[in-house]
C-alpha cells in the first residue's frame, strides 16, 4: 500500500526473468508469479527489468500500434495487482504518449500506476538500434517516492552513457537508484558491467541495483548476473548468471550516516542482506551461453526436437553436446552421411559420441545420391577438372537429407559451423549451412576445442546430459577435416587455426589494418589473402542460420559489411 512515512528498512526483490518477444499475456504472467514470490518472501518492491512485459528487445514489433496497446493493458491489469497491499512493482514497458513512443517503466502501487518513467539514452551501436523505434524521453525525470524513500530509476543505458542522468537524480534528492536492463552476454560483460556502475556511483554517491533480463532471443543471450554496487563502491549483491530467479535483498538506512551528510542521504543505505553468488569461469559462461541460446530459441519457437549431422568431427561433437545438455537426449537425433571418403575413425568417433551423450544416432549413406547428381552431370561437366564443385555435391546431399528428416519429423536442424570457417567461407550453401539455428556460430575453432575439453571434466548447471568424457577424445586430438577427398584435412586450405583466429579476431573484432597484423609477427601474403576471403564470404554469412552472440563482435548484429565491397587494406 502508499505510504510517505519514511521506513529504515526496505525489501527489495530483483526479479531476473526470462521473457518472450510478444507473448504479454506469458509475460505478464511470470510477473504476476514473481511478484507472488516476492511477497511470500517479505518484499515491499519488486524490480523487474527492461521492457520486460513487451520482451527484449521488441525491435520493430513496438511500430505496431495493436502491440503497444496489448503492453499497455498488462501494464494496467499489473499495476491493478498492487491493490492487494502487496509489493509495489517497477516494470519495463513500451508506452506510446504525445511526446512519442518510449522505453518506458511504470512504477505501480496501491493499485495505482503513481510514475512512468523513460529512457533518455537510446543505444544506437552494435546489437542495438532503438532509435530506430523509440523517441528519447523529453527530460530527466525526478525519483518516485515509494513508502517515503525516495528511488531514482534511470532505465539500461542512461547509466552507460554521459548524460548526467545518475547525477542529476541524486541531485533531485534520490536515495537508491535501481536500473532495470537489458544487457546482452558477451565474454568479460560481468566485469563491464561492474565498472560502469561503480564509475556511476563514484558520480553521484548513491547505491546502485542493476536488474538484468535473463534468456535467449534470437542471437542475443541476457545473462541475468543482477547485482549492486553499494555508495562505499563495493559489491552489495550478486546475483546467479545464466539461471532464472527473484532474490529479496534488504536495504537498512544508516540514520548517523545520512545525517552526517547534511540532509542528504547519499551514503544512508546499505545492504544488509542479499545473494553474493560466484561468476563463472570464462569456458563454462560461455558454454552455458550457447546452451541457453540453443534451448530458448527451440522452446520459444516450439520446436519438438532437433536434428544434427554428427560427422566424427569436433563442430558437429560440441552441437551434439549442447544439444543434448539444453533439450536432453531424448530430443536430439544424430545422423551420420558417411560417403567415400568417411574415415573409419569418424565412423567410429561418431558413433562413441552419440553413444556418450545417449542421443538417437542414425546412419545414412549418400554414395548413391551423390552419383546420382555426378551422373545427372556428366554430359554438363565433361572437359572440365574435378574439384571443389563435386566436393560440394557431398556436402549438399547431407544437407538435403537433414533438411528431409526435418520437413517429415517437424525437427529443427542445428548447423554447425564455428566462426573461424565462416569467417573465410569455409562453408558450403544449401549444405553444410543448412539450418535453423547454430550455437557455436560465434566461438572461434580454438576456442571450440577450448570448450570441448572443459565439457568433458564438467557438467554445467542445468544441463540434461551426462557427467563424464562425451566428445571422444580421438574427436579433439585428430586432425579436422572435412573429408571431401582423400586425405583432406582443413589445413591444405587454410593456415593452422591458432594462426587463422589471431588474424580473424584482429581484422573482425579489432578492426585492425593488415600492417598492424604483419607487426604482431603474421605473414603478409597470408594476412592479406584472409582479409579477402573474409570480405568475399559476406554473401554466405547473410544467408546463414541465426546463431548464439558471444564475442563483442558477432556477424550479423554488430558487424555489418556490405555484400559488394572492392575495398581491401592497401589495395
Amino acid at each position: 500500500m502508499t505510504d510517505n512515512t519514511a521506513s529504515d528498512i526496505l525489501r527489495i526483490a530483483v526479479a531476473q526473468l526470462n521473457p518472450t518477444v510478444g507473448d504479454v499475456a506469458g509475460n505478464l504472467a511470470k510477473a504476476r508469479e514473481a511478484r507472488a514470490d516476492a511477497a511470500r518472501q517479505g518484499a515491499d518492491l519488486v524490480l523487474f527489468t527492461e521492457l520486460f512485459l513487451a520482451g527484449y528487445p521488441p525491435e520493430d514489433l513496438v511500430l505496431k500500434p495493436a502491440f503497444l496497446k496489448a503492453c499497455e493493458r498488462a501494464a494496467q491489469d499489473f499495476a491493478g495487482d498492487t491493490a492487494d497491499g502487496g509489493p509495489g512493482v517497477i516494470i519495463g514497458t513500451p508506452l506510446k504518449r504525445k511526446s512519442g513512443t518510449h522505453n518506458s517503466i511504470i512504477f505501480a502501487d496501491g493499485g495505482k500506476i503513481l510514475a512512468e518513467r523513460y529512457k533518455l539514452d537510446l543505444p544506437n551501436y552494435g546489437e542495438f538500434d532503438e532509435k530506430r523505434v523509440f523517441q528519447a524521453g523529453p527530460e530527466i525525470q525526478g525519483p518516485v517516492n515509494f513508502r517515503g524513500v525516495r528511488l531514482g530509476i534511470p532505465i539500461c543505458e542512461d547509466i552507460w552513457g554521459d548524460v548526467g542522468v545518475c547525477e542529476t537524480l541524486a541531485e533531485s534528492g534520490a536515495e537508491i537508484l535501481l536500473v532495470p536492463n537489458g544487457s546482452p552476454y558477451y565474454r568479460g560483460k560481468v566485469d563491464v558491467r561492474h565498472q560502469i556502475v561503480i564509475r556511476q556511483v563514484i558520480e553521484c554517491g548513491l547505491p546502485i541495483i542493476y536488474a538484468n533480463q535473463l534468456g535467449g532471443q534470437d542471437e542475443l543471450i541476457f545473462d541475468g548476473a543482477s547485482f549492486a554496487i553499494g555508495s562505499d563502491k563495493t559489491l552489495a549483491f550478486q546475483m546467479s548468471q545464466f539461471e532464472e530467479t527473484v532474490n529479496v535483498t534488504t536495504w537498512k538506512r544508516n540514520r548517523a550516516a545520512a545525517g552526517a551528510q547534511s540532509g542528504n542521504n547519499s551514503e544512508g543505505w546499505v545492504c544488509s542482506e542479499g545473494p553474493m553468488s560466484k561468476i563463472p569461469e570464462t569456458e563454462e559462461a560461455d558454454y552455458r551461453a550457447c546452451m541457453l541460446g540453443l534451448r530458448d530459441y527451440v522452446n520459444k519457437n516450439g520446436f519438438r526436437n532437433v536434428v544434427l549431422g554428427l560427422s566424427g568431427g569436433i563442430d558437429s561433437a560440441i552441437c551434439a553436446a549442447l544439444a543434448v545438455d539444453a533439450l536432453g537426449e531424448e530430443r536430439l537425433r544424430a545422423v551420420m552421411m558417411p560417403y567415400r571418403y568417411t574415415s573409419k575413425d569418424s565412423l567410429k568417433d561418431a558413433e562413441d559420441c552419440a553413444r556418450a551423450l545417449g542421443c538417437r544416432y542414425d546412419i545414412v549413406p549418400i554414395f548413391e545420391p551423390v552419383e546420382g547428381f555426378l551422373h545427372t552431370l556428366t554430359q554438363l561437366f565433361e572437359g572440365t577438372k574435378e574439384g571443389i564443385t563435386e566436393e560440394n555435391l557431398q556436402s549438399r546431399a547431407r544437407g538435403t537429407i537433414l533438411m528431409a528428416i526435418s520437413n517429415k519429423f517437424g525437427s529443427m536442424v542445428v548447423t554447425t559451423g564455428n566462426k573461424s570457417e565462416m569467417s573465410v567461407g569455409y562453408a558450403t550453401l544449401y549444405g553444410d549451412m543448412n539450418g535453423g539455428f547454430n550455437p557455436i556460430k560465434d566461438l572461434y575453432k580454438m576456442q571450440v576445442y577450448a570448450l570441448a575439453r572443459w565439457r568433458n571434466t564438467h557438467v554445467p548447471p542445468g544441463a540434461l546430459g551426462p557427467s563424464g568424457e562425451v566428445i571422444p577424445n580421438n574427436i579433439i586430438d585428430k586432425a579436422p577435416s572435412a573429408e571431401l577427398r582423400e586425405n583432406q584435412t582443413d589445413q591444405d586450405s587454410l593456415p593452422p587455426y591458432p594462426v587463422l583466429d589471431d588474424i580473424l579476431e584482429c581484422l573482425v573484432e579489432n578492426e585492425m589494418g593488415v600492417d598492424e597484423i604483419v607487426a604482431r609477427g603474421h605473414d603478409r601474403a597470408t594476412v592479406t589473402r584472409i582479409e579477402h576471403l573474409l570480405y568475399i564470404a559476406e554473401y554466405k554469412r547473410r544467408q546463414a542460420a541465426p546463431g548464439v552472440k558471444i564475442t563483442k563482435k558477432n556477424f550479423g548484429r554488430d558487424r555489418r559489411y556490405p555484400i559488394t565491397n572492392r575495398f581491401r587494406d592497401g589495395g
